[in-house]
């Protein structure tokens, strides 16, 4: 151990409390097989497990694409405003224990519109658990809304009519689902349309896709922020472009090594966005699929990269220069880090 750390025990305490924003986190990829059972029963919903631990069983996928056949079943058990409240104050209440101070959370409502439960039925529970999460545990909150990118653009156009007398509550667009073969450009227009309707504009790019789909995330959406990038290492000019320009990278180092998109935690590039001042930050993605909330990715990749306290302070950092929050309540967060280290 060095920089600080007297033992992995220290380090480990050291991350438990560190105040730290999550910027890449699907809501519906943390219902806990638990909650997914008590909501099927709530629901007289049918779903193809006998208990909890055959839902866990069924969580051995080794791609994204077995992976979403899993989610998109698991999310058919939310039906009412109360499952979505419930769904979102169980995240909040374990963000919370991880020293989560502000969350971006991304929602894909046509999930849900596609079961035939509106769209108000999904960002009303949804934004009454966030402002239920403010007043309990002051967690500062933003609402990403995604495109499934193996629909048409036409169907997202549609989604973004649908988010319309909502845009008081919604923060942000983002695209996300299968990423091979349906790059961002095929998107062009509707994040034009949401750029000018004053959206924070996000995307999956360079996760299972090539470098290629990064600078089309840059270029044609003209993104604020990119989520996951890990292939843009590929691509030396592409990683000058994104240190140059600030860019921050959602990197979510457990789903990454569930998803193979690195077979080895030690093989896991995060070390080396740091190296080269990428603002990357890590993220938990679909936590109750992937093997942990927050505090376990940062404990996963810091133990397998052996991260001294400098870079894991960078990343509580990141996590909040790289947020949607204004100016001030960066600058009050970033003021709480700094008086963690002081302790």
């Amino acid at each position: 151990m060095h920089d600080g750390f007297a033992s992995a025990d220290d380090r480990a305490t050291f991350i438990a409390a560190l105040p730290k924003a999550e910027l890449h986190l699907h809501i519906e990829g943390s219902l806990e097989p638990e909650l997914m059972f008590e909501l099927a029963q709530r629901n007289n919903v049918a779903i193809p497990f006998a208990n909890v631990e055959e839902v866990r069983a069924a969580y051995a996928f080794s791609n994204l694409q077995d992976f979403l056949d899993i989610y998109y079943q698991g999310m058919g058990v939310l039906h009412t405003e109360q499952d979505f409240f419930d769904l979102t104050t169980a995240y909040l209440a374990r963000a919370h224990a991880d020293a989560v101070r502000h969350v971006e959370i991304f929602f894909d409502p046509q999930g849900h519109t596609e079961r035939g439960i509106a769209f108000a039925t999904v960002v009303l529970g949804i934004t009454r658990a966030l402002d239920d999460a403010l007043a309990r545990y002051d967690i500062t909150s933003k609402l990403i809304m995604c495109f499934l990118r193996h629909l048409s653009e036409a169907e997202a156009e549609a989604t973004l009519d649908q988010a319309l007398p909502y845009l008081g509550r919604i923060d942000g667009v983002g695209l996300d689902s299968s990423e091979v073969g349906h790059p961002p450009s095929k998107f062009e227009r509707v994040f034009a349309r949401a750029r000018s309707l004053d959206l924070k504009i996000v995307a999956h790019a360079g996760e299972e896709g090539p470098p290629a789909y990064v600078y089309e995330a840059l270029d044609l959406l003209k993104v604020d922020r990119i989520d996951h990038g890990n292939r843009s290492l590929e691509d030396p000019a592409l990683v000058a472009r994104l240190a140059a320009a600030g860019m921050t990278l959602t990197v979510c180092p457990l789903s990454n090594l569930k998803l193979c998109v690195v077979d080895d935690m030690a093989a896991h590039p995060l070390k080396i966005m740091l190296g080269a001042r990428l603002r990357a930050t890590v993220n938990s993605d679909d936590p109750s699929y992937f093997g942990g909330y927050v505090n376990a990715n940062y404990q996963a990749v810091a133990d397998a990269l052996d991260l001294s306290k400098a870079e894991l302070l960078t990343l509580a950092r990141n996590s909040f220069t790289g947020s949607f929050l204004d100016d001030a309540a960066k600058a009050k967060q970033l003021a709480t880090i700094d008086a963690y280290t002081q302790r």
